[in-house]
């Protein structure tokens, strides 16, 4: 596969998965505790529940996609 490629398809997943784990943490918020809240220009534990929502949407987006690629076995 052409390098620009793959640049390209991991700069989308990468995006996606980090709109997405926004959007999801957006939605949570006020369910979570405070200590996991994100306040603006601190770097706490928000931050780190925000990252790792976006983290499990990128290993969904690569799972989905192994998954979808996977070659059949002939018998």
């Amino acid at each position: 596969m052409h390098p620009n490629r793959v640049l390209k398809a991991n700069f989308w997943k990468s995006l996606i998965a980090v709109v997405a784990g926004n959007v999801l943490y957006l939605l949570v918020f006020s369910l979570l505790p405070e200590p996991a809240r994100h306040r603006p220009f601190k770097l706490d534990l928000g931050l780190a529940v925000d990252l790792w929502f976006c983290l499990f949407f990128y290993g969904l987006i690569e799972l989905l996609l192994r998954l979808r690629h996977k070659p059949s076995r002939s018998s």
